[in-house]
């Protein structure tokens, strides 16, 4: 059978006989030939497109720990101060899906280029911010420069790269976008201790102008997009407005939701139904109108839907984790975030390490496919631990399950960004990657907003069952036992009734709400083990990747 072809004339797949294909990595996908690889500075294109998708991805997560200082600075509450986060988030999630249309209308190393100056100089002005109204105006221009970063960058290597250099080009770029989250507290935490919360912004300033510089010397559009945005086309207004209304809205309320209680909260209820029908009509629009702004029939390739439904999985399970081990470590532990951050550093380098190893292994043509099924399994075995946690674990039992689960992200990442990127083609690389990453983003808003509700009821369930275990009598017992136990606090239950101070028992609560939210943790690692243990056959149902001269047909 020949390999699955992509007709570009009717912007579908040859609907009469693709689902009868095995899924295929990487496999060739146009009649047309096209050479890959042929630019003499790829690894000089691959670390300027790196450093803005770097700063991207480190501004979702570098100011999380510096929100208290900034509290302080715009005498703001801990919801209003929020929103700081929220803007950026919403504007990032609204704008990602339309990289590849604008690109492809504009030029994307035009839009690339803007898209970093306007990031740079909105970090400048959040730094420089008096108000909280001027920081969340900024970081919501910022969120919106930054959102091509990330799938044009993506596009950029796939087209520079050679088919067996493409995972190690994931690989080096991956370290920026995997890395810089699972960094981004630590380095947060000691510059907003040992210099200003502001120059969490202000250190943007001169890598995002050594990478504009970079951009602009080596990073040139090919020449199918230069005849691309010569001929123009038709806008669709429809598409742009639904897009950005829906995925707005919806945005909106995935990070409001938990503070807001969720559909018993009228905005929340009639937001989520607002946003649905919006989505829904994007979903009609965009398959009936010629130059859609999203390329929804790109979804009709196995190979690129299973792949884009791992990396959700896994960054379901990353940005779970990145949210959760913090407050697991700063809360129940009593660690600073400079210490938490120290903690859990070393999954960065895991992750690096394991990154650099599979992209060295696919250069020379070895097959990589079991690999997701190892990192899959590592992200198991962690996660299984984690769910074994208790108050009184050591820095080593929390740190070595980190390390194990950054190298298992590492080994599934850069084989599955390449896979998604080459099983299109050229003229829609640019496309399929914005609409990689809006899946990615979302299921990263999803992930958060459900673990965020769960680890809250699973607490309170958990918490009822202890309490009914604790009655006036162990009081009782417990004030009748301290006498006997040398060293141990005075617990003296009839003291507390007559005097009406109950000291001791507000003690016993607070331990009690402790242990509640310890097994809420459990069970939520318990859970993503579970799916992460599910996943690890699902590489079977990827075919290895052809090599050779045939690998340069895309």
């Amino acid at each position: 059978m020949k390999p699955f072809a992509y007709d570009d004339r009717i912007g579908a797949p040859n609907r009469a006989w693709y689902w009868y294909l095995p899924l295929a990595a990487a496999a060739p996908t146009t009649i047309e030939t096209v050479e890959y690889g042929t630019s003499r500075h790829k690894w000089l294109i691959a670390l300027a497109v790196m450093l803005g998708t770097t700063l991207e991805v480190l501004d979702t997560s570098i100011v999380n720990v510096a929100l208290p200082h900034m509290q302080g600075s715009f005498s703001a509450s801990v919801d209003e101060i929020a929103w700081v986060l929220t803007s950026y988030l919403v504007a990032n999630g609204i704008m990602i899906p339309m990289t590849g249309w604008i690109s492809s209308r504009f030029g994307r190393k035009r839009y690339f280029l803007t898209s970093v100056a306007v990031f740079v100089v909105a970090s400048g002005f959040c730094g420089a911010a008096r108000s909280l109204d001027q920081m969340v105006l900024f970081r919501l221009i910022q969120g919106a420069a930054g959102a091509a970063m990330v799938p044009s960058s993506q596009a950029i290597l796939i087209e520079t790269f050679p088919p067996n250099e493409q995972q190690m080009a994931m690989a080096t770029w991956g370290m920026g976008l995997m890395v810089a989250p699972i960094m981004g507290p630590t380095l947060g935490g000691w510059i907003t201790d040992n210099w200003n919360w502001r120059w969490n912004f202000f250190i943007n300033l001169p890598i995002g102008a050594a990478a504009f510089l970079m951009v602009t010397t080596f990073v040139h559009d090919p020449a199918y997009l230069q005849k691309r945005r010569a001929k123009g086309g038709k806008t669709d207004y429809t598409g742009i407005i639904l897009l950005v209304v829906g995925l707005g809205v919806a945005q909106l309320v995935l990070d409001r939701g938990q503070r807001a209680d969720w559909f018993n909260s009228p905005w929340i209820l009639w937001g989520a139904v607002f946003a649905a029908i919006c989505l829904i009509g994007l979903t009609i629009n965009e398959l009936h109108f010629p130059e859609p702004i999203l390329d929804l029939s790109i979804l009709g390739i196995p190979v690129f839907t299973m792949s884009v439904l791992l990396m959700v999985a896994m960054s379901f399970a990353l940005y779970g984790t990145g949210l959760l081990n913090p407050i697991f470590l700063q809360e129940l532990m009593g660690y600073t975030a400079w210490r938490a951050g120290l903690v859990l550093a070393p999954r960065g380098i895991g992750t690096m390490a394991a990154m650099l190893m599979v992209g060295q292994l696919a250069r020379f043509r070895y097959d990589t496919r079991p690999l997701i099924g190892v990192g899959f399994l590592l992200m198991a075995v962690s996660l299984w631990t984690m769910s074994g946690w208790n108050t009184q674990v050591s820095t080593w039992t929390v740190t070595w399950p980190s390390l194990v689960m950054g190298v298992g992200m590492g080994m599934i990442f850069p084989t599955l960004s390449a896979t998604t990127l080459s099983c299109v083609s050229r003229e829609r690389v640019g496309y399929a990657a914005s609409l990689y990453n809006m899946m990615r983003n979302t299921g990263a808003a999803i992930g958060i907003s459900y673990m965020t509700t769960v680890l809250v009821n699973h607490e309170q369930t958990h918490q009822s069952y202890l309490a009914e275990h604790f009655s006036v009598f162990d009081a009782w017992k417990m004030s009748n036992a301290a006498r006997f136990a040398p060293g141990s606090h005075g617990f003296d239950y009839s003291a507390q009734i007559i005097g009406g101070q109950k000291q001791g028992l507000g003690i016993v609560y607070g331990m009690i709400q402790r242990q509640a939210a310890m097994l809420s943790f459990n069970d939520i690692y318990r859970a993503l083990a579970i799916v992460m243990m599910l996943l690890i056959p699902v590489f079977l149902f990827l075919r290895k990747p052809q090599s050779g001269a045939s690998s340069t047909a895309h």
